[in-house]
């Protein structure tokens, strides 16, 4: 399937799991390789529930089917990293994270790595993992965009 292009910004990232919303969520302690990424119910701060969606250099311009970094919207150095077939969220140089490309899907869009695995979630409060793209609603996910970018 062809990437979309995502407008870069703030955004809260849905999880399709049965029940209430979920969001990916930064978890509170880091272990190993980080905070492990979650899916979680909404919480009242945004702080570990929005996230910025940008391209890998700062300022880039657009290219089509371009991947796109992510990281922490109130944390500019926290960006996301993939180890292990996980999802991180970590205070590693940019250069670091992990790059996204956003694919079309029936209610929603899939999440890919650039190594081509599909982000996952298997159900709320289970650490977000990678695995080979199948056509499963645990791997659709909706981009609600919240607003621009913040700078400090």
């Amino acid at each position: 399937m062809t990437s979309i292009p995502v407008k870069p910004g703030r955004y809260k990232i849905h999880a399709h799991i049965i029940g209430p919303t979920s969001l990916v969520t930064a978890t509170e302690y880091a272990v190993k390789h980080g905070a492990p990424v979650i899916t979680d119910r909404l919480n009242p701060l945004p702080i570990e529930q929005e996230w910025v969606i940008d391209y890998p250099e700062a300022g880039q311009e657009p290219e089509p089917a371009s991947p796109y970094v992510i990281h922490l919207a109130y944390h500019n150095a926290a960006g996301l990293v993939v180890t292990e077939d996980k999802l991180w969220v970590n205070g590693v140089p940019r250069t670091e994270w992990a790059k996204f490309t956003f694919e079309p899907v029936i209610g929603g869009v899939k999440i890919l790595s650039d190594k081509g695995l599909s982000l996952r979630a298997g159900h709320r409060g289970a650490q977000i993992v990678l695995t080979t793209p199948q056509p499963e609603f645990q791997e659709t996910w909706t981009l609600e965009y919240v607003g621009p970018i913040v700078t400090e």
